[in-house]
């Protein structure tokens, strides 16, 4: 069938049956990441099969990873360089729309990854057969890039499933698993992995009949009266979690669906010139480039063994339980150690309850709770690779910690502090073997906060840097290397704002007022909010150790906060008063006024630290700079972080604007040094270097 046809992307076979089985195996990677080439392959072999009619058609991957990554991202950026992401979106489209028009019957046969483009690839075949596997997960992601699936996701899910099951996945990009797909009707039916292709031929043979009910609701909700009343209201319900001038893509989508018709070729064209235009806007180019750093810093970890199972960790409080169960988790043993059982078991308590929800199944949970044990004599530090003090910031009490804890080490351990401010060179000053000392500084809640800064000091050997780096990727966390200045990167760089927004607090700016403002700019969390969240004793320790080095000042009014017991959520109240877990905000009188500086207050004292922080070479470049800005506060994603932010808005106005800000207010808003450093002039849209092949 496929005589005098060489392929390098795909293998194809021809079964004693007819049927035909397509392998995806793109050459030269790891993953199977859909690029042109891939298309172009693919496109003759569907017009091939199109004219010899097999008995069927299976398409699967010979990825041991899964079965498609997506489209291939550097790709898309050079379309969107070249002004030719509308031609290779139709391009795609052609392809996989004429894998659907096959007069045969298709299966595709899911195993692990599949995201993006592959989704969309699986979608253009009449069936779908998913491995019944932890590892099987199946998205529609391309919000997160900016932009939304292109080629015909928006087209077929929705006829698939339902615009009411389908339209929340593709505006969220939730992976499923395979229960899930199964559940909903994105795969027809699952199979053991072991035996993924056999069931696929027998789908084949016998294809699932998809229930009325379940044709009948896709069908209603698709109709041309549901799209007009769902689409307002599925806007608005996006509309209250994000910014349409921040994240157009998701809007776009809900618009792409409202006006796509009966007609398969009507709903492609409109969703293929949505993409091209989302292409061209900076969301889409500053979101395109953090998935490049995120990938940066994943890859940090990679070719090195960290040689470490057991991990000691002292410290039972929200931070030292919250790491020693996360590291749990990912399967390690731990040993927690605090002064008395009644510290480590509200710790344990957490960390089950963290593992019913991430876990479910009771057998799993116990398994980790297994691997989670307390240790109040401390014994586990003698047997562990890695040794945490996540202990309270004192330099003294940190340094005594080390004293005990050392002589019990037998060979290369490494031992790190989780200590937020405090500079490293002071902390290992009383170390026999202070090369083996580093920070893990962990963020608050360590669930969910992706980053760890992996922290310096002028003794360090960098082979147990490259050592910590790996056991962070381990543990599905994101490294980024920091000197061991004062505050690292991302307090020394988060300070300026939290006691810029307590000052206008005292000022008399509403809490609410200031939480709004920051939201506008694009922050996760307002900064009251925020000081509240992460506690206001730990915002006064943190800052009273940050004020010198930063020539800043403690605002008034939060050690009498302080004096009173008002820490923030963890005691109920602090700058808000806090009602199950949440921040009761009062009213703002609605005459009151904004005074129009109130933003720039807040967000240019952070950028300007920022700048101050690479040219002080916090971090080796500006890339992973912007990065652990990004993951470490949630700094705007979609502006790309503060060193592009400054780039965008241009150094000379932003600089100017400090100046000002400075003559009215004060010397803390003076611009720093390295506002002439070369990478501030950098313009437009470029994929981090260490992103480039």
């Amino acid at each position: 069938m496929f005589e005098g046809l060489r392929f390098n992307h795909w293998k194809t076979s021809v079964g004693d049956d007819g049927v035909v089985t397509l392998t995806l195996d793109r050459a030269d990677s790891s993953v199977n990441a859909i690029s042109r080439a891939v298309l172009d392959e693919l496109e003759q072999i569907v017009e091939r099969l199109a004219i010899e009619k097999p008995a069927g058609v299976i398409v699967h991957s010979a990825k041991p990873a899964g079965f498609a990554v997506g489209a291939d991202i550097k790709a898309f950026v050079e379309y969107a360089k070249q002004d030719s992401v509308l031609e290779n979106i139709e391009h795609g489209q052609r392809v996989y729309e004429a894998l659907a028009r096959l007069p045969c019957p298709t299966v595709a046969a899911v195993h692990g990854t599949c995201m993006g483009g592959g989704t969309e690839l699986i979608l253009a075949c009449r069936q779908r057969i998913a491995a019944d596997d932890d590892k099987t997960k199946i998205a529609l992601p391309e919000v997160m890039l900016g932009i939304h699936p292109g080629w015909g996701g928006t087209a077929r899910l929705p006829r698939l499933i339902g615009a009411t099951e389908a339209l929340p996945l593709m505006l969220t990009g939730k992976s499923l698993s395979a229960k899930r797909a199964l559940a909903l009707g994105v795969v027809d039916r699952l199979a053991r992995p072991d035996d993924l292709l056999v069931e696929a031929r027998l789908l084949l043979r016998h294809p699932a009949t998809r229930p009325f009910a379940r044709r009948a609701k896709a069908w209603a909700s698709n109709s041309w009266l549901a799209r007009q009343i769902l689409a307002p209201m599925v806007y608005k319900q996006t509309a209250a979690k994000v910014r349409k001038e921040h994240y157009p893509a998701p809007f776009a989508m809900i618009d792409v669906w409202r006006r796509g018709g009966s007609a398969i070729r009507q709903r492609l064209k409109i969703e293929a010139r949505s993409v091209a235009k989302l292409a061209q806007s900076p969301t889409a180019q500053n979101l395109i480039r953090i998935f490049f750093l995120q990938e940066r810093l994943k890859g940090q970890g990679g070719g090195t063994e960290h040689g470490i199972t057991h991990v000691h960790v002292v410290g039972a409080g929200v931070m030292g339980g919250d790491i020693a169960a996360w590291v749990a988790l990912k399967g390690f043993e731990v040993t927690l150690q605090d002064r008395e059982m009644k510290f480590v078991q509200p710790a344990l308590d957490r960390a089950r309850a963290l593992y019913e929800k991430k876990l479910k199944a009771p057998e799993k949970v116990e398994a980790a709770m297994r691997r989670l044990r307390a240790d109040v004599e401390g014994s586990g530090a003698a047997s562990a690779e890695l040794a945490i003090e996540a202990i309270y910031e004192n330099a003294r009490a940190k340094e005594a910690l080390y004293a005990s804890i050392e002589p019990q080490f037998q060979a290369d351990e490494i031992l790190a502090s989780n200590t937020s401010s405090i500079p490293l060179d002071e902390l290992r000053k009383g170390l026999k073997a202070p090369q083996r000392f580093l920070g893990l500084h962990f963020f608050n809640p360590v669930a969910q906060m992706p980053l760890i800064e992996v922290v310096r000091h002028d003794m360090l050997d960098p082979a147990v840097e490259k050592r910590a780096l790996a056991f962070c990727k381990a543990i599905g966390k994101l490294p980024v290397a920091v000197k061991g200045t004062p505050g690292f990167l991302v307090n020394r760089i988060l300070m300026p704002y939290l006691l810029e927004a307590m000052r206008l607090y005292s000022e008399g700016v509403p809490g609410p007022v200031l939480d709004r403002e920051a939201k506008k700019f694009g922050m996760p969390m307002g900064p009251i909010e925020l000081a509240d969240t992460v506690g206001l004793d730990v915002c006064a320790s943190v800052g009273k150790e940050l004020a010198p080095f930063l020539g800043l000042e403690l605002p008034p009014g939060l050690d009498e906060k302080l004096a009173t017991g008002k820490r923030g959520k963890k005691d109920g109240q602090g700058l808000y008063v806090w009602q199950d877990g949440k921040p009761e905000k009062p009213e703002v009188d609605k005459d009151y006024v904004t005074p129009p500086d109130v933003q720039e207050r807040m967000i240019l004292p952070m950028v300007n630290e920022a700048i101050a922080c690479l040219a002080d070479g916090v971090v080796d470049d500006a890339d992973l700079l912007d990065a652990g800005v990004i993951f470490g506060t949630g700094f705007a994603p979609f502006r790309g972080g503060p060193i592009q932010y400054a780039r965008s808005e241009g150094a000379d106005k932003l600089k100017a604007r400090l100046e000002q800000l400075a003559q009215r207010y004060g010397d803390r808003f003076k611009p720093k040094h390295g506002w002439e450093l070369p990478a501030l002039a950098q313009n437009g849209f470029a994929l981090p270097a260490a992103s480039v092949d």
